[in-house]
């Protein structure tokens, strides 16, 4: 019997590995997926609900309120922001947009696990640059990968999963080595995170380099991991690409008025953001006292490199009733949760070093 090939592109993709979840009916804190540890306010919980009555009607394919108000707030045209299903959805849209067969995209790694995914879809070919042994973007080799075939660079900042922003002054080294015919993607997925005064201002960048695209979402300051609403700001003419590209009716009714009402609920959900800061300090304290060397994180997460360890260390944890992200031969990467699953891990990890 003869069966549909399928593209040959599928057999190189990877697996995305999701972070494990919590069994039904078992105790346990889950650090396994960069989540926000506060469910909704009320204000967002009304808004859901609201939306839930027109569930049988198409949402605003445009998502025109929500650009309109995301636009607003963070002091740019409505014509430069484009929605889609979450940022790894939107980004698989930038490179829809941008790159032929065979183009390169140049990525940091270890990084965002779905880099290597969205590029081998688009038919691109990702070359990765190591990430240095403090958890920081090598960006002067990264800036020394780039070829003539290079179409996108990806900069993750701050990186999932180890944790450290780039910087504005070795950023704006990087961003002269880089031709202006290369798209710069800066995922900005954790900036609401970052305390690091001399971490780079992505819209500024943004402001200065016609090259350049941001990325941002909804799912982790904001807490709507669950209802996937993520957005890029571009240039007009590289917005209107990327939006041609975009799947149509990406951001549901829902997703939009929950979006719409956490923006209108900054000030509640940076605070709640603050707390999160303020815990993440308390995990990389007692990890550090306990004789762990952890990079300097500003995001929701901290990075434990673990190598050859990380699963057996994950698979402690999990027992102990801690869910933690592992990657098989580099490390594991634990969510900031609550301050009691701080303890537990803080736990957790001392046994670790004792045994």
């Amino acid at each position: 019997m003869s069966r549909v090939p399928l593209r040959q592109a599928l057999s190189d993709v990877p697996a995305y590995v999701p972070g494990a979840r919590v069994p039904v009916g078992a105790a346990a804190y889950k650090l396994s997926s960069n989540e926000n540890p506060f469910p909704p306010l009320p204000s967002v919980l009304m808004a859901i609900s609201d939306a839930a009555a027109d569930v049988n009607r198409y949402p605003d394919m445009y998502a025109t309120e929500l650009v309109g108000a995301i636009a607003e707030s963070l002091g740019v045209a409505p014509e430069t922001v484009v929605t889609g299903c979450g940022s790894v959805a939107v980004l698989g849209h930038v490179l829809t947009a941008v790159c032929e067969p065979g183009d390169e995209v140049v990525l940091p790694w270890r990084s965002f696990e779905a880099y290597p995914i969205a590029i081998t879809l688009a038919g691109a070919v990702g070359v990765p640059v190591p990430v240095g042994v403090d958890g920081r973007l090598d960006l002067q080799a990264m800036a020394a990968a780039i070829t003539p075939r290079t179409k996108v660079v990806l900069v993750c900042t701050p990186n999932n999963p180890t944790g450290p922003a780039v910087r504005a002054d070795e950023l704006a080294t990087f961003l002269a080595a880089v031709p202006g015919d290369v798209l710069v993607v800066l995922d900005e997925a954790y900036v609401e995170f970052v305390r690091d005064p001399l971490a780079v201002d992505g819209l500024a960048v943004f402001a200065d380099r016609s090259n350049v695209v941001l990325l941002r979402t909804f799912s982790k300051a904001y807490g709507l991991a669950g209802l996937r609403v993520g957005y890029a700001v571009a240039r007009p003419r590289l917005a209107a690409g990327i939006r041609m590209a975009s799947t149509p009716f990406g951001v549901s009714h829902v997703g939009q008025l929950a979006a719409l009402a956490s923006l209108r609920a900054t000030r509640e959900l940076m605070a709640r953001v603050d707390q999160i800061v303020v815990e993440r300090t308390q995990m990389l304290t007692g990890l550090r006292k306990q004789g762990w060397t952890i990079p300097d994180s500003e995001a929701n997460f901290v990075w434990l490199a673990l190598g050859d360890q990380a699963s057996a260390f994950a698979e402690r944890a999990g027992r102990s009733g801690v869910l933690v992200r592992p990657f098989a031969g580099d490390g594991v990467r634990v969510s900031v949760g609550e301050p009691e699953a701080t303890e537990l891990l803080l736990e957790v990890t001392a046994d670790w070093l004792a045994r």
